[in-house]
């Protein structure tokens, strides 16, 4: 029978779901590789051959579908190592991505960078003024060309830029999502002129207003488009090589996967595209059994990402920051830090004050206690000394954690702060924890969002062992380790399982009362083009799915908020109901009473999703037995250290595998699983459902 298999390439581990048409499921987890993420992908795929008791190649060959989770745009965007970026602009406007918006690029940065001067300088320019050119062309707000382009000057900015060695050229000129013809042309002069260099403009990426923004999506696009090009490419030609005889697909941050080849020309959709896939996972077991407020959380290796679901929908962005570069793009609305296992506790020279991450030590050499070379303290050298993960059981068993270098690497620290050893781990632990509490915070109650309302999704290799503190720092309703064993893999179950999904807008500021033939005529173009993708993709039209949405807002402000648009014909009670709709998103999202139902609106932006279902994990439930766990299933006990009780404290410990639904496990205890450790603190419990997820129900809230 033919699987399905979903990857997802974070910066420590890769990990390998593998469905098949009966709903089994089977995983592997494979050490990442950042010098070559191919590398790490294949392995991946080998150890679920194994597991499956086939080769390689005869896994690939029966496979319908491999969708991939990649981090590689992201560690590009990381490590500025895309490409040599050429911009041709509009004349007059080559300094636009240099300005910003204001004088000072503070957007990404944290308080404390916002209001010391010094450290709020802008970025290093991702295209440095001597790579950017100007055409004359002009066009105005209403799509008029007052300017012709201008070929020759085109044609010499082309020769320019590849005479200094650019290896991607990003064309954006001023208001070229009412007119697109100059983009295009000057495109194809690049097709002709340099065929080996990649070529992109904004019209194509994002026809949306706002002229810095829109520029540097673009450029994002560029930098990262040879880079992602040439690892799809790579990868793609091994599967197909090892017997795959399909279109490898790709994650993208919009919600859904779309072919390598569409990702390779809009590179700039992988960015925080691995997050993502966790989130469409949450919605769809959420959708089961019956949660419609859901924080998904994912702790992996590197970082920590929180997304929303709201009503049973992700909730969406449509404007990101990179490198205090703001740029717009459709997007499932992810938030991250970099405190993940493998994150670094230091301490600041300045306040000495213990901090934990950004920096991560990552695959290689790693944390101290996987004696591969690391001597710097991180989170996952802390829960081994707390007790939370047993060291002989880590991956499984894979990997046996050196207790001693975890200890000879905190020494110098609990030192430095002047506390004893447990106090020092302990304190960096609670530290981890309430920085991920309050990325919470920001991802829910700076946007309307009360976390009160909200189930905890936990995941990733880490969260489990810390979401039972963040999920009550944030008086949450509970947390739900998904499927349990699985939850390490969880976003790469997301991307096996993830819809295949095309986003198309156009932007036309239309003033209340809306013109329902108006509105109509722009969802109808973009269906054609929704439908029309689908059916290239090989997509049966009866199985195509087309949603619409607006962005709109009050007129005379320039905050938008997107509001569902019903299908079929609009006429002027539909698009009344479609006000009505506004005003309540518009108050959920800056307080009750912030609305002004008097004043007029204004639809700025049209969307499309075109989508096609793919085919989901089997989640069935069992019949629940006796709450007491079998005798089985109980590992015996270890010392944990748990800040509750101030001391370490004989802890049982179960195999997570042999609980069977309805068991109940009083905290304190631990529950491992193959590839991560579920910990119940004291004055929690945790419960096995019919589905296999272990639900924890918190205490001293």
């Amino acid at each position: 029978m033919a699987h399905i298999i979903g990857i997802d390439t974070g910066g420590t581990f890769t990990d390998c779901v593998v469905m098949d048409a009966g709903g089994r499921i089977v995983t592997a987890k494979a050490a990442s590789t950042p010098e070559d993420f191919s590398e790490g992908v294949m392995e991946s795929l080998r150890l679920a051959a194994e597991r499956l008791g086939l080769s390689t190649e005869a896994l690939l060959r029966d496979t319908a579908r491999l969708a991939l989770g990649t981090t590689v745009g992201t560690n590009a965007m990381l490590q500025r190592r895309g490409a040599k970026v050429g911009l041709i602009t509009t004349k007059g406007h080559r300094d636009v991505i240099h300005i910003m918006r204001g004088a000072r690029g503070v957007p990404g940065l944290n308080n404390v960078q916002v209001l010391h001067f010094p450290e709020s300088s802008k970025p290093d320019p991702i295209v440095p003024k001597p790579l950017i050119a100007e055409v004359s062309e002009r066009v105005d707000c209403k799509g008029d060309v007052v300017v012709e382009l201008n070929e020759e000057e085109a044609e010499a900015a082309i020769r320019k830029l590849v005479a200094r060695g650019v290896e991607a050229i990003a064309i954006c000129f001023l208001w070229s999502f009412k007119h697109a013809e100059h983009e295009r042309r000057v495109k194809a002069m690049v097709e002709r002129v340099a065929p080996g260099v990649f070529v992109c403009c904004s019209a194509d990426l994002i026809p949306r207003w706002g002229e810095y923004e829109r520029t540097v999506a673009t450029v994002l696009n560029a930098y990262l488009g040879p880079v992602m090009s040439r690892y799809l490419g790579r990868l793609e030609s091994r599967a197909q090589a090892g017997g795959f005889r399909y279109p490898l697909q790709v994650m993208q941050c919009g919600g859904g996967v779309i072919p390598a080849a569409e990702s390779a020309r809009r590179a700039f959709l992988t960015l925080d595209s691995g997050p993502v896939a966790g989130v469409l996972a949450s919605q769809y077991l959420g959708a089961i059994i019956g949660h419609k407020h859901i924080i998904a959380t994912d702790m992996g290796g590197t970082s920590f990402d929180v997304g929303l679901v709201w009503d049973g929908e992700p909730v969406a962005s449509y404007q990101s920051v990179v490198h205090q570069y703001e740029y717009f793009v459709p997007r499932i609305d992810i938030r991250s830090i970099g405190s993940g296992g493998g994150s670094i506790v230091w301490v600041d020279e300045v306040s000495g004050t213990m901090r934990v991450g950004p920096i991560s030590a990552g695959a290689q050499p790693g944390p101290a206690c996987y004696a591969r070379g690391g001597t710097q303290p991180t989170v996952t050298d802390a829960d081994l000394l707390l007790g939370y993960v047993d060291g002989d059981y880590f991956l499984g068993g894979r990997l046996r954690l050196d207790r001693e270098r975890a200890r000879a690497a905190f020494e110098p620290i609990a030192t430095r702060v002047g506390l004893g050893l447990i106090e020092t781990v302990a304190g960096a632990v609670r530290v981890v924890e309430h920085q991920m509490a309050d990325l919470i915070r920001k991802a829910t109650v700076q946007k309307g969002y009360d976390p009160r309302d909200c189930v905890v999704y936990a995941y990733g290799g880490a969260g489990p062992v810390h979401a039972g503190v963040y999920a009550r720092e944030l008086g949450a309703q509970g947390v739900v380790v998904p499927l349990g064993g699985l939850c390490s893999l969880w976003s790469a179950l997301g991307a096996a399982s993830a819809d295949l999904l095309h986003i198309y807008e156009a932007v036309d500021i239309q003033p209340s009362p809306f013109d329902p033939a108006r509105v109509l005529e722009h969802f109808a173009a973009l269906e054609a083009q929704g439908r029309a993708q689908l059916a290239a993709d090989g997509i049966d039209p009866a199985q195509a799915r087309v949603a619409r949405s607006a962005d709109i807002r009050y007129k005379g402000q320039i905050n938008e908020v997107e509001v569902p648009v019903p299908a079929g014909a609009l006429d002027d009670a539909a698009l009344a109901q479609l006000v009505g709709d506004f005003h309540r998103r518009y108050e959920t999202v800056y307080g009750r009473g912030a609305g002004f139902h008097e004043a007029r609106l204004e639809i700025v932006t049209y969307r499309v999703r075109a989508s096609a279902v793919s085919a989901k994990p089997r989640i069935v439930a069992a019949r629940e037995a006796d709450r007491a766990p079998s005798s089985d299933a109980r590992a015996g006990t270890r010392p944990v250290y748990w800040s509750e009780l101030g001391d370490f404290d004989a802890t049982p410990v179960f195999w997570g595998d042999r609980l069977v639904a309805g068991n109940v496990v009083p905290g304190p205890a631990i529950i491992q699983v193959p590839d991560t450790t579920i910990v119940v603190h004291p004055f929690e419990s945790a419960r096995l459902d019919p589905y296999g997820n272990v639900l924890i129900e918190l205490g001293g809230k």
